[in-house]
């Protein structure tokens, strides 16, 4: 099996559209082309974790973060970074990381946690923005069915939970086909009027180039006449954080310790507990300070993430409770999400979850 066998897969779950400007999620290091053995999966790539896929015979090392988040200019082994990727290449080892476009996925990162606390019936928390395109189509009634038939079949008039969503106006259109043309209705030199229907469907910007394809493809008109429109809409599935509900409310102390014993952490920093009961529940794996206004409207009780500044707690301002439980910490499930995405795919491919623990910070 190739690497980009895996990579499309992981891709197809987790578009590279749907990360953040400044991540670098992706083939990092290797050929996509290059036969694949077996995969390592971690959260960070580092010289323990390469030494690791060597003596497991894994030449692809799947990662959560990726080892490069910008630029290099040299390969000197003048930082762990370029210690790292010398280190692959000379073992011809594949870098893969798949960081916030599975951030922000529904069933992705935040969602994991979700999984493991009991939170149920979750949302995107802070849905995004520019990732919805519209189509509009016109073509011969006789074939529109088919030409709609083909677009719902790349992925098109997706909204919510529902699929092949789409509206059709019907009008007539004309057309007069000159010298040089193969026209499927009318005659050369003849203007032609063509009952004719206007498909529109909603889709994600990545999949343009097939909508594109999937209407040449259906269509029967040499001149396809169509417009696509950019879209002010939130993409209601994808986007940072999820909120959702306990089955059951909990004291807030009662909480906490189950947050403590469930992500395996030393330690909870959090503010104070202005809520009796938990119920209503925000959670963003990682960096999610960034999220507490959108808790806060969502009527959550507490919000769960990691990296929150000192002053940044007092934002809590008695509205919420903020229980940090460290980056590493909330992102932990991550390998089992990717391994599990991974073995229901290729069952039989040879999958590893990493055993070096990578997080930088201790707890005395």
């Amino acid at each position: 099996m190739k690497i980009k066998e895996i990579t499309n897969y992981l891709e197809s779950i987790a578009p590279l559209h749907f990360q953040e400007d400044y991540d670098n999620s992706g083939l990092l290091v290797g050929n996509e082309n290059s036969i694949v053995d077996a995969a390592l999966i971690t959260l960070d790539c580092t010289e323990e974790v390469v030494q690791e896929a060597i003596a497991l015979g894994c030449n692809l090392i799947i990662a959560h973060h990726p080892i490069i988040f910008s630029g290099l200019k040299k390969l000197a082994g003048n930082n762990y970074v370029e210690r790292t990727i010398i280190q692959a290449i000379k073992n011809d080892i594949a870098i893969y990381a798949i960081h916030t476009n599975l951030d922000n996925v529904g069933n992705g990162v935040s969602a994991k946690i979700a999984e493991k606390l009991g939170v149920e019936n979750c949302k995107i928390l802070s849905p995004k923005k520019d990732l919805l395109r519209q189509l509009a189509v016109y073509c011969p009634s006789s074939d529109a069915e088919k030409v709609r038939n083909k677009l719902f079949k790349v992925g098109a008039g997706d909204i919510g939970n529902y699929d092949e969503c789409s509206f059709t106006s019907v009008g007539e259109g004309t057309f007069k086909a000159n010298e040089g043309c193969n026209p499927h209705l009318g005659e050369i030199g003849e203007r032609h009027q063509e009952k004719e229907e206007r498909i529109e469907v909603i889709f994600p910007k990545h999949k343009e180039q097939a909508i594109i394809t999937a209407i040449k493809d259906a269509h029967p008109y040499e001149e396809i006449a169509y417009q696509i429109y950019i879209l002010d809409n939130v993409y209601e599935n994808i986007g940072s954080g999820v909120v959702g509900k306990l089955s059951k409310s909990m004291a807030s102390a009662a909480f906490l310790e189950l947050l403590k014993s469930t992500m395996k952490t030393d330690c909870v920093r959090y503010s104070k507990l202005v809520k009796n009961k938990i119920e209503t529940v925000a959670i963003c794996g990682g960096s999610g300070s960034f999220l507490l206004s959108n808790a806060k409207s969502a009527k959550a009780d507490i919000l769960i993430t990691a990296d929150f500044k000192y002053h940044e707690f007092f934002d809590a301002d008695d509205d919420i409770i903020i229980a940090d439980i460290g980056h590493y910490e909330s992102e932990q499930f991550t390998k089992d999400l990717i391994y599990d995405l991974l073995i229901k795919k290729f069952s039989k491919f040879a999958v590893q979850l990493s055993k070096v623990n990578t997080n930088p910070i201790k707890y005395f």
